[in-house]
């Protein structure tokens, strides 16, 4: 659904109109999901979730304390006291199950305010809340599908088919300067940032220029919180600079030894950690209206962040903003300055590649982290069948965005220093390999990506890999400027802007690949199509690899038998030969027939296609709260009185013997299972 959906973006007034808009894409349109402002009803439904979970950890709690009461009891007298509660317990009054085993002083209680706020029974409150709030954004809901919100400048448009979406994405919508732009194609529904849709041109604007300002700022003056935090290393010369410190020599030895040892490698992982949440909020400001979109920019300002502050300033051994200053005085002292200190660190970079080699695979490899939360700090963590089963069965997952931009920066230096000391490339190249085993490990058995950037992180990556040719020309210059060697200096001037003319027409030729579907790609899926269901497609060419279909989209299905399209019409090639030759051996018609058709096919039901594109709290359903079953019918009583209420069930899930709360991941099915959907 997503690669045949496009997202307008700064849409005037006017044409937030379903007429309007039907108008102008014809019959080519399926559906219209005009962006509501949900600001009233979000508030609502996330109290009501809240309410909802607090309402399941409180009857977890106490069906989990009335069957540690019983398991004690057993131990004392020595016997079971009998099995499942009767119907007619079931159906007594609220809570007079529980009642036999649990007080009334020991229930789920809470305060309405902290500290001062009154204390209430959890179960019964958050019953009465459920039974206000419920109604209340059901009514809400309906509301808003019929269209009576308070509509927003941003449109999602369904097209029947993906030519269409493509044609629409790729024209020019409106004929004033930034209305309806900028558009995107294949954003999944769970990565639309919804409050950026509010957005208009203007605002997104000034957005751009004061996030991109900060981000530039915050590289070039990196240096000044990761300086502080290491005169913490040396507070005798902290007290010099500033003696109203000397208390601190008073402290007692341990801590002063802490302080001095310990806290400036906390402070300094703290603030790496960090830099990457400050970016992605960047990107988020900046008007990305996906997560996808967010990834992408903050690749840009992280791969930024690596060059100069990794890269640069820990080769010219001085703070980013000096340098920064003397090449603004100067700029035409910096290849003089590049080509001073960069020889001098190869020693360092080879030794750094081999570091990181070994130190990335093995703890990518080892995944301590998830090793300690998986399992010992989830017997603290999930108190709930709900958190158990999430902990189970979610992969942990990669932020593109920040992981990229750390190896191509180790590819930009490989190729800086492939001219000035060519042995780099040896330990750049098992450091890097050792990389790619452990990513390739994880990524198939161990990771998840939650975030769909539809693979344009990779190209980016290689065109931001450039800059490593870049720095080592302008190196070269300055290496030909010391031995005032004229000559060559102008030849590697005249290759720099051979180089900088060759990479602009070379992203011109390819960005638009990237983004858009070529008409060409469709032809020949029609014509592949046409081959596997047997029926010779009448061809517009001689060359018989394409061929002219009605357009009737990327997909489509047949109920005549299907064949195999065979081998590809070519021989095998050695590696060499495919290397040199992508265009033939790695095309389109060729890697086609490594996809089988139809093994995924996607149906959508009536109301996931209804809802897709509304905000999620327009579609949120009323949460399934999921308990513990006991032995003595207190969850069979809760889920009856409280599902009344809220839908509650007490299916795969229990204690074992020892009392410790249990889910059946074996054969069971857990009742707030969801099938995932594929936009």
């Amino acid at each position: 659904m997503s690669s045949r959906t496009v997202l307008f973006t700064s849409v005037p007034k006017e044409y937030l109109n379903e007429a309007l808009l039907r108008r102008m894409f014809g019959r080519a349109l399926k559906n219209i999901w005009i962006a509501n402002d949900c600001e009233e009803i979000e508030k609502l439904v996330e109290e009501r979730d809240k309410v909802a979970m607090k309402l399941e950890v409180a009857e977890t709690k106490l069906i989990k304390l009335a069957n540690t009461n019983r398991l004690k009891s057993m131990k004392k007298v020595g016997h079971s006291n009998g099995p499942l509660g009767a119907a007619d317990e079931v159906n007594g009054e609220s809570g007079s199950v529980a009642a036999k085993w649990v007080p009334t002083k020991k229930r789920p209680t809470h305060r309405l305010k902290p500290i001062i706020g009154k204390k209430v029974d959890t179960i019964n409150w958050c019953r009465s809340e459920l039974e206000r709030l419920i109604p209340k954004v059901d009514a809400l809901q309906a509301a808003h599908r019929a269209g009576n919100g308070t509509f927003i400048p941003s449109v999602f448009v369904e097209f029947y088919h993906q030519s269409e979406a493509q044609s629409a994405f790729q024209s020019l919508t409106h004929h004033h300067a930034l209305h309806m732009s900028p558009r995107f194609i294949g954003v999944n529904p769970d990565e639309v940032i919804w409050k950026n849709l509010k957005i208009t041109w203007a605002s997104r604007v000034v957005r751009n220029i004061l996030t991109i300002s900060f981000v530039i700022l915050l590289i070039v003056f990196w240096s000044i919180p990761v300086g502080f935090v290491g005169i913490l290393s040396n507070i005798q010369s902290l007290i010099d600079l500033a003696p109203f410190l000397e208390f601190l020599l008073k402290i007692p030895s341990v801590i002063f030894g802490l302080v001095q040892g310990l806290l400036p490698a906390v402070l300094l992982a703290v603030l790496m950690a960090l830099l990457p949440i400050i970016l992605r909020m960047m990107a988020k400001l900046g008007g990305a209206p996906s997560l996808s979109a967010v990834e992408l920019r903050t690749q840009n300002f992280y791969f930024g962040f690596q060059v100069v502050q990794v890269f640069l300033v820990t080769t010219l051994t001085s703070a980013a903003s000096a340098s920064v200053t003397e090449i603004l005085c100067k700029p035409m002292d910096a290849p003089n300055l590049l080509a001073t200190n960069l020889p001098k660190a190869s020693n360092f970079y080879i030794s750094y590649f081999v570091l990181q080699g070994l130190t990335i695979s093995s703890g990518a490899l080892l995944g301590i982290a998830g090793l300690i939360i998986f399992r010992l700090l989830h017997k603290f963590l999930d108190t709930t069948p709900r958190k158990m089963y999430k902990r189970w069965s979610t992969l942990s997952a990669l932020g593109w965005g920040t992981v990229f931009p750390i190896y191509t920066n180790l590819t930009v230096i490989a190729i800086t220093y492939s001219i000035i000391a060519p042995l780099v490339l040896g330990f750049a190249t098992i450091g890097l390999y050792l990389i790619y085993l452990a990513y390739r490990y994880n990524l198939l058995f161990v990771v998840d990506s939650q975030i769909d950037t539809k693979g344009l992180v990779y190209p980016r990556a290689l065109q931001q890999t450039t800059t490593g040719a870049y720095l080592a020309i302008i190196c070269l210059i300055g290496l030909f400027g010391i031995q005032a060697a004229p000559g060559p200096i102008v030849l590697m001037v005249v290759f720099l802007i051979f180089v900088i003319l060759f990479h602009i027409s070379l992203n011109g030729a390819l960005e638009p690949l990237l983004i858009y579907l070529p008409k060409s790609l469709e032809a020949e899926e029609q014509s592949l199509l046409a081959a596997e269901d047997g029926v010779v497609a009448p061809h517009s060419s001689g060359t018989g690899k394409g061929s002219h279909v009605a357009s009737t989209g990327l997909s489509s299905s047949t109920d005549s038998p299907r064949k195999d399209l065979g081998p590809a019409p070519h021989k095998k090639p050695n590696f060499i030969t495919k290397f040199l030759r992508p265009d033939l051996y790695t095309d389109y018609h060729t890697l086609r027939r490594l996809v089988p058709r139809g093994f995924a096919d996607i149906v959508y039901d009536p109301v996931t296609e209804r809802d897709a594109y509304y905000h999620p709290s327009i579609s949120s359903q009323t949460p399934l709260l999921w308990v513990p079953r006991d032995g003595m019918g207190v969850s069979r009583q809760e889920c009856h009185h409280s599902g009344k209420v809220i839908p509650m069930s007490d299916e795969g899930a229990g204690f074992d013997e020892k009392g410790k709360l249990v889910w059946d991941h074996e054969t069971a099915r857990p009742p707030i299972w969801q099938e995932k959907i594929y936009y």
